[in-house]
C-alpha cells in the first residue's frame, strides 16, 4: 500500500515538475517576444537612417536636416559626472548596510526609507534639484546641476542592489577569508566584493541606462537647451539630453522633419543604452573566460 502511495505520488511529483517547467519556459519565451518587439518597433523607423552627420551636426530649430550632436554629448557627459557623484556614495553605503550596519530597528528604519527613495518617481528628484540648484544657490539650469540631480536619483536604488549583492554572498567565503588572517576590511576588498561584483555591475548597469534616459530631471535642472557647441565641458551651461531632445522634437518642435527626427533619436537612444550595458559586462566575460582557461 505504502509501495502503490509512493509510486503515485512520485509520478505527480513528476507531472508537476514539468508542467512547472514548461510554465517558467512559456514566460521566458513570452518575456523575450516582448522584449524583441519593442526593441523591434524602436529601432525599424530609425536605425537605416542615421548616419555620420546626424551624430555630429547641431540641432535645427526651423528647417530640416539637424542633428543630435551637443545633445548626444551632453547625455554621455551627464551620465559620466552622475556616475562619478553616486558610484562611490551608493556602492559604499551599500557595502555598510550589509556588512556594518547593525542589526537594530534603526537600521530596518533606514532600509524602509531607501526602498522608498528608490521608488520616487523621477519628477520628485528633478523638483529637488530645481530646488536646491536654481532656487537656493541660484546657479540656474546647469549640466552640474542636473548630473548631481541624476546621481541622488539613482543612489537609493544602488545602494540596495548592491546590500542584497553582499548580502548574497555565501558565508563560507567570508570564513574562509577570515580563517586566513585578514581583517574585516581585506575580507570584504579581496573576497566579497569580487564575489559580488556581478550583482553589483547589474545595479550599475540599471541606473546608468535610467540615467541616459531620464528627462523629467533634465528638464527641471539642466534645461532644454544646449550651449550651441559640438563638445562643452562647462559645467555651468544648459545640458539639455537626447532624451529631453527626443521629447521636444516629438512634442513641441516645429521642424518639418520632426518625426523622422523623433525615430531616429530613440533608435540612438536604445543603441547607446544597450552599447552602455556591454561596457560595463565586457571585463566580467573576459574574467571569466580567463578562469575558464
Amino acid at each position: 500500500m505504502n509501495g502503490t502511495f509512493g509510486t503515485r505520488h512520485s509520478k505527480l511529483s513528476s507531472r508537476i515538475d514539468r508542467l512547472a517547467t514548461f510554465g517558467f519556459w512559456l514566460l521566458s519565451m513570452l518575456l523575450m517576444l516582448v522584449i524583441v518587439w519593442l526593441l523591434f518597433t524602436i529601432l525599424k523607423n530609425g536605425i537605416f537612417k542615421i548616419n555620420l552627420d546626424f551624430l555630429t551636426k547641431l540641432p535645427d530649430e526651423m528647417e530640416a536636416g539637424g542633428g543630435i550632436g551637443p545633445v548626444l554629448f551632453n547625455s554621455l557627459y551627464v551620465l559620466v559626472l552622475s556616475l562619478i557623484f553616486s558610484l562611490p556614495i551608493g556602492i559604499g553605503a551599500g557595502i555598510y548596510m550589509a556588512e556594518y550596519a547593525p542589526a537594530n530597528k534603526f537600521t530596518e528604519g533606514l532600509r524602509i526609507c531607501v526602498e522608498g527613495l528608490a521608488s520616487v518617481p523621477s519628477i520628485i528628484f528633478g523638483l529637488l534639484g530645481l530646488a536646491i540648484f536654481v532656487e537656493f544657490f541660484h546657479i540656474g539650469l546647469t549640466i552640474l546641476g542636473g548630473s548631481i540631480s541624476l546621481a541622488l536619483l539613482n543612489l537609493p536604488v544602488l545602494t540596495r542592489v548592491t546590500e542584497e549583492a553582499v548580502r548574497a554572498v555565501p558565508r563560507e567565503i567570508r570564513e574562509a577569508s577570515f580563517a586566513l588572517g585578514a581583517s574585516k576590511f581585506q575580507c570584504i576588498r579581496t573576497a566579497v566584493l569580487p564575489a559580488a561584483l556581478h550583482g553589483i555591475v547589474t545595479g550599475v548597469c540599471l541606473v546608468s541606462g535610467r540615467a541616459f534616459g531620464e528627462s523629467a530631471v533634465i528638464i527641471l535642472t539642466a534645461g532644454l537647451s544646449t550651449s550651441g557647441e559640438l563638445l562643452n565641458f562647462n559645467l555651468f551651461d544648459p545640458g539639455a539630453t537626447l532624451a529631453v531632445h527626443l521629447w521636444y522634437v516629438q512634442s513641441e518642435a516645429i521642424v518639418p522633419d520632426a518625426r523622422e527626427i523623433a525615430d531616429k533619436s530613440a533608435a540612438v537612444l536604445v543603441l547607446f543604452v544597450l552599447i552602455i550595458n556591454l561596457l560595463f559586462r565586457f571585463p566580467l566575460w573576459l574574467k571569466e573566460r580567463k578562469l575558464k582557461k
